[in-house]
C-alpha cells in the first residue's frame, strides 16, 4: 500500500473523494464518509448509499457475454497495447477536482489501470494524492481500511470497524475450533476455464475449518487444468466466480458439470456444491470478507452453525 500525495492546496481531511473500487466504496462508506464519496465506478453497488453517485468509469468489454467469451476478451486486451478493461471519465473527474482518488494497482482485470489513472489526473489544476490499496491477505485487508481512515481523517471509526470485524472473525474461530475433521475445499473463481481462487480466499478456507486444495494464500488466482480439481477429491465446491452474482455464476453449472469425472467427485456425490455471490463477497477485499467467511464457514462445517 502507498500513498502518494502532490502539492494541494484545497482541503487537508479528504472533503472530495472518488473511488474507483467497489470496496473502497465499502470501506468509506462503512467510515461514515459517504457524504464526502463524489463519484464510483459503475460496479459499485453496495451499500445503498453508493447507488445514487455518479459512475466515472465504464468497462471496455461488451455486455452479455458468455464466461469462456469474457475470458478471451480479458486476455486479448492485456496482450494488447491498451492498458484496462475500463475507461475513466476524464471530463467528470475534471468537474470534481478531487482531492483523493482510492484505487489500486493489484489487478488490471478488475479497476481502471493504475498508468490510466496517473495519466488522468496529469492534466488536473491541483493533483489529488492518489490511495493506493494492494491487499493480498486477510489482514491485508484490514490495514487498508485503517490507512484509508488515517487518509481521511476517520482514524476512530476505522478502529470502531476493525474491532467489530476482528471479533467476528474470531467467534468463527472458536467455533471451528470445534470441529473434528477438515475437508477438503475445492474454491472454484471461474468456471471456463477453470481457476483456483488465491489472494485471501485460501485464508478464509482455512479459517472456516477446511483444507483449501487449490489455491495459496497471498497469492494470485491461477488457471489450473480439471486433472488438479480430480486430484483433490474434494469434499466441498464453492463457485464464487469473480463479479459475478451466485444466480449468474449458476448459469456456467452445465459447463462444469461435463468436465470428465465431475459426478464421481465427493462434493458431488454427496450434494456439497455450493454457488455464492463473488462479486458481493468473495472477489471484493472490504469489510464483506467478514461475511464472507460468515457464510463459509456453515458450508465446510454444517454440523456446528445452525
Amino acid at each position: 500500500m502507498s500513498l502518494q500525495r502532490t502539492p494541494l492546496t484545497g482541503p487537508t481531511k479528504a472533503e472530495r473523494i472518488i473511488s474507483l473500487l467497489p470496496s473502497a466504496t465499502e470501506i468509506l462508506c462503512a467510515l461514515g464518509l459517504a457524504d464526502r464519496l463524489m463519484a464510483v465506478t459503475h460496479e459499485c453497488d453496495y451499500p445503498v448509499e453508493a447507488l445514487s453517485k455518479p459512475h466515472i468509469t465504464k468497462s471496455l468489454l461488451a455486455p452479455n457475454l458468455t464466461s469462456g467469451e469474457i475470458d478471451a476478451a480479458v486476455r486479448s486486451q492485456l496482450v494488447s497495447d491498451a492498458h484496462s478493461l475500463y475507461a475513466i471519465d476524464r471530463e467528470l473527474l475534471a468537474q470534481i477536482a478531487p482531492d483523493l482518488i482510492v484505487t489500486q494497482q493489484l489487478c488490471e482485470v478488475c479497476a481502471v489501470d493504475y498508468d490510466d489513472v496517473l495519466d488522468a489526473v496529469k492534466e488536473l489544476p491541483l493533483r489529488p494524492a492518489i490511495l493506493n490499496l494492494e491487499p493480498m491477505r486477510l489482514d491485508d485487508v484490514l490495514r487498508d481500511i485503517e490507512t484509508v481512515g488515517r487518509a481521511t481523517g476517520s482514524e476512530v471509526a476505522a478502529q470502531t470497524l476493525l474491532d467489530d470485524l476482528r471479533q467476528r472473525v474470531e467467534r468463527v474461530r472458536e467455533r471451528v475450533a470445534q470441529a473434528t475433521t477438515r475437508p477438503r475445499v475445492a474454491f472454484i473463481e471461474w468456471i471456463d476455464p477453470i481457476f483456483g481462487g488465491g489472494h485471501w480466499n485460501p485464508e478464509l478456507i482455512t479459517l472456516a475449518g477446511g483444507e483449501d486444495m487449490l489455491g495459496r494464500a497471498g497469492e494470485r488466482s491461477e488457471q489450473l487444468p480439471w486433472e488438479r480439481v480430480l486430484e483433490a477429491q474434494p469434499e466441498v465446491m464453492v463457485i464464487a466466480c469473480c463479479g459475478f452474482s451466485a444466480e449468474r455464476a449458476r448459469q456456467d453449472e452445465p459447463i462444469l458439470r461435463v468436465y470428465p469425472g465431475f459426478a464421481d467427485l465427493p462434493c458431488a456425490r454427496n450434494g456439497r456444491i455450493h454457488f455464492v455471490d463473488g462479486a458481493a463477497y468473495f472477489s471484493r477485499p472490504g469489510p464483506r470478507l467478514v461475511d464472507s467467511l460468515e457464510l463459509l464457514a456453515p458450508l465446510i462445517h454444517p454440523e456446528l452453525f445452525a
